[in-house]
């Protein structure tokens, strides 16, 4: 099974590149975050066409969550618990059916600039959310995954040029010791779990030309739970897709399953 992540940044803007790739990349399920769209007007129509069932949880011109699955998607829900006032769409859930049954978890994690202020405590206080559904998670001891754009730079080799990022609230040593809680609870990230080193990117800045000097971050993850690491056969980055017409600022990360 193969579960691709991708911050599209605007569903309606990035169409046509999201549907070549979908075309091209064949993903059995796309967690899509940033789709700036109310539910109501998700273009579900191009999806479907192409197989996919489409879940969504919108939002007015702001973050948005979604999940495209070729295969039959189950006990679907929207929202990421511990806060009944918070509105921001940022989380789905469901459990997709294949060999294999697989929780799935899509998040668009708070960016949390500027910092100090409201927003970075939003964003820890939204880690501690995540840290409580992580818990539950491992605690049901079945194959699960969280996947999204979780705006943190875990270290300082997700970044091109780390130095820039020390006071950004994605590099802070709160932000990735939140993050390095979640993952110490049991998680394997699944990227670094295939790949080491420096040099490896998700998202670059549309400004000052940092596609063409690589000068990116790494803040699209896959956390697996032990039972969905023991199959995990691959992790990769998908840098193709930027060189599109009207790309997003993120490129897809997926991961191949044996589910």
């Amino acid at each position: 099974m193969k579960i691709a992540t991708f911050n599209i940044n605007g569903i309606k803007a990035r169409l046509p590149a999201l549907l070549d790739w979908l075309d091209e990349a064949q993903p059995d399920v796309a967690l899509l975050q940033e789709i700036k769209s109310v539910d109501e007007g998700f273009p579900r129509e191009p999806f479907e066409e192409r197989g996919y069932n489409v879940e969504t949880h919108g939002q007015k011109s702001f973050n948005g969550v979604a999940i495209l699955s070729k295969l039959p998607l189950e006990d679907v829900t929207r929202g990421l618990p511990g806060d009944d006032a918070d509105e921001q769409a940022r989380w789905i859930e469901a459990t997709v059916v294949g060999k294999t049954a697989i929780r799935l978890c899509g998040l668009y994690l708070p960016n949390g600039n500027p910092c100090p202020g409201p927003k970075y405590d939003y964003k820890l206080a939204w880690m501690k959310r995540l840290e409580a559904r992580a818990r539950d998670l491992l605690a049901a001891e079945e194959p699960a995954l969280m996947a999204g754009d979780y705006n943190i730079i875990p270290q300082d080799e997700d970044a091109k040029r780390p130095e820039v990022w020390q006071e950004d609230a994605l590099a802070r040593p709160e932000s990735r010791a939140a993050f390095r809680r979640i993952v110490n609870l049991g998680f394997t990230e699944a990227f670094r779990a295939r790949t080491r080193g420096p040099g490896h990117y998700s998202f670059w800045d549309y400004q000052a030309g940092a596609w063409n000097r690589d000068d990116g971050i790494r803040i699209d993850h896959f956390l697996l739970t032990p039972q969905c690491a023991d199959l995990l056969m691959d992790c990769k980055i998908d840098k193709d897709i930027r060189a599109r017409e009207k790309p997003s600022d993120h490129v897809p990360v997926w991961v191949e399953l044996d589910a």
